[in-house]
């Protein structure tokens, strides 16, 4: 779809000047494309039958965009949950997407005399706990890819020790480079393009030596990629969500439930309940910018919360 030049601009800036990854530009994208629709529809721009998917936004221009106030706004939000059923987590996002975008268009390009954004809300959004595997599920699907994986078992079960040991983002682990790998030590690139320094457990070590001794090594399109598809090519994200969830139902999970980011999950939250590992490593490993992020695994683990109870020395009297 072509673009309106200002959002173009802004897309830019914020890729190439405030360093976000390339997962953010296109949420950002995505979500301003809808509300840049949205504005032809409140501002009576349209026919009445146009469909929303054709609706061009090529032509709006800056002064479109000096009309728009927090009312606008807050009817956008409206309309994406009414209209769109966007769930309050996704609101939550696009309500970011705006802020950023009209804080750009008053504090960086100087377009706009107001910000109507500074005083937009974001939808509550509850708290939720993690949905993970246990320790007897973990070691089943990793049992489960030794046992039913064809051609491709040595990769398959690196990739899923790798995500069940170190917690890695499905984007992490699809671009890890062989020279990334010295040793015990792996570097990642997670959100936001930030290097961050993971260390392998044995486990990982042996699964990663163990697939790069069957790793093809002709005829690749991507020599430098860790793991490589039939076709050659480094290894996709759709293909590794479809392994994925091809193991969780041989292992006779479910697979509705469970997905690569729940294996995410699984990692931090085994990690803090056998590992003893302080909230702060854990953030470290798992590559959070905020430590409330990492939070949510304190209140997995209602065995752990009570026997730090019953060691109170006042426990006994």
């Amino acid at each position: 779809m072509e673009i309106p030049i200002i959002l173009e601009d802004f897309l830019n800036y914020i890729k190439t000047i405030k360093g976000k990854s390339s997962n953010t530009v296109k949420e950002y994208s995505y979500d301003l494309i809808i509300f840049f629709k949205f504005l032809k529809i409140r501002y009576r721009m349209l026919p009445n039958d146009e469909d929303f998917d054709n609706i061009v936004i090529f032509d709006l221009d800056e002064e479109i965009l000096k009309r728009v106030k927090l009312e606008d706004l807050h009817a956008y939000i409206s309309y994406v949950d009414d209209k769109r059923d966007n769930k309050n987590s996704t609101k939550a996002r696009k309500v970011a997407s705006i802020r950023s975008f009209f804080n750009y268009l008053y504090d960086i390009r100087k377009i706009i005399d107001n910000n109507p954004a500074t005083q937009l809300e974001s939808p509550k959004i509850n708290s939720r706990q993690p949905i993970y595997l246990s320790l007897p599920e973990a070691e089943r699907l990793l049992d489960t890819v030794k046992e039913a994986g064809g051609k491709n078992k040595e990769r398959d079960y690196a990739i899923i020790t790798l995500f069940l040991n170190c917690g890695l983002r499905l984007s992490e682990l699809v671009s890890i480079d062989l020279d990334k790998i010295r040793g015990d030590i792996l570097t990642v690139i997670g959100k936001g393009d930030k290097e961050r320094t993971i260390y392998l457990n044995i486990a990982c070590v042996e699964a990663i030596n163990d697939y790069i001794e069957v790793r093809p090594k002709e005829r690749l399109k991507e020599p430098k990629a860790l793991f490589i598809s039939r076709q050659r090519n480094r290894l996709n994200e759709k293909t590794v969500q479809h392994m994925v969830k091809k193991y969780i139902k041989l292992a006779g999970l479910d697979p509705d439930k469970y997905s690569v980011h729940k294996l995410r999950h699984t990692a931090a939250t085994l990690m803090y309940k056998y590992g003893d590992v302080d909230i702060r490593a854990l953030q470290q490993i798992l590559g959070h910018e905020n430590v409330s992020t990492t939070q949510i695994y304190t209140h997995v683990d209602d065995d752990r919360l009570r026997d730090a109870i019953s060691r109170n020395p006042l426990a006994n009297n």
